[in-house]
């Protein structure tokens, strides 16, 4: 009776052993909770409406054409972080891309929008205020252009055949301001969408009150 007693005892013990003290709550481990994802969604759906929204930026260029697709990111990049911003963006770029048959243009266009997603939203995540926005656009707009840039030096000639003297000879005149205009557009709408929506789609520990 002793040795079942004993037998008893040690299952009893390991089956509180394996047991949560009552009450004890487990934090949910994934990154990107419901809410944030279902916001993603939604914002990489509006990126996808605005990016067959275009117009031309440069009188005699008009097959540059401009748009804000990239407005959407950079607002998930100010509320989530770089990685959500670049996920919402270059989902769009791809979605983009598909539904146009145009995997050139989906390429360079990923590669933009890294350029004005992750310098912003790493330059506002470290200064969490209004001047930090504003620095973090700045950067943003800037790495944008030289994205943009070396898309065009990489990507034309070998995808669209474009003789790459040809893309070197535009960069001064057409991509430089073409791109720091298209830039600095997102990068004030983005100023704009998102201190309307932060406290809507912005968790709560990372509010900032009055930015």
């Amino acid at each position: 009776m002793a040795g079942s007693m004993k037998t008893l005892e040690e299952v009893e013990g390991k089956q509180a052993a394996g047991r949560a003290p009552q009450g004890k709550r487990y934090a949910n481990t994934n990154v990107w909770g419901t809410r944030q994802l279902v916001t993603m969604a939604l914002m990489c759906a509006i990126g996808v409406v605005l990016s067959f929204i275009e117009f031309p930026l440069l009188p005699g260029v008009t097959w540059l054409k401009c748009d804000v697709s990239s407005m959407p990111a950079m607002v998930c990049g100010f509320a989530f972080g770089p990685a959500a911003g670049f996920a919402v963006g270059a989902v769009e770029a791809i979605l983009h891309g598909l539904l146009m048959a145009d995997f050139s243009g989906a390429l360079m266009n990923i590669m933009v929008v890294a350029g004005l997603v992750i310098p912003s939203a790493l330059v506002y995540k470290r200064i969490h205020s209004w001047r930090g926005a504003v620095v973090g656009l700045v950067v943003a707009v800037v790495a944008a252009v030289i994205m943009a840039i070396l898309g065009n030096l990489v990507v034309t000639p070998v995808y669209l055949g474009v003789p790459l003297q040809a893309v070197i000879d535009m960069i001064i005149p057409i991509l430089v301001p073409f791109n720091l205009l298209k830039g600095a557009i997102n990068a004030v709408l983005t100023l704009i969408i998102y201190k309307s929506v932060s406290n809507l789609i912005t968790p709560k520990k990372d509010q900032v009150h009055g930015r």
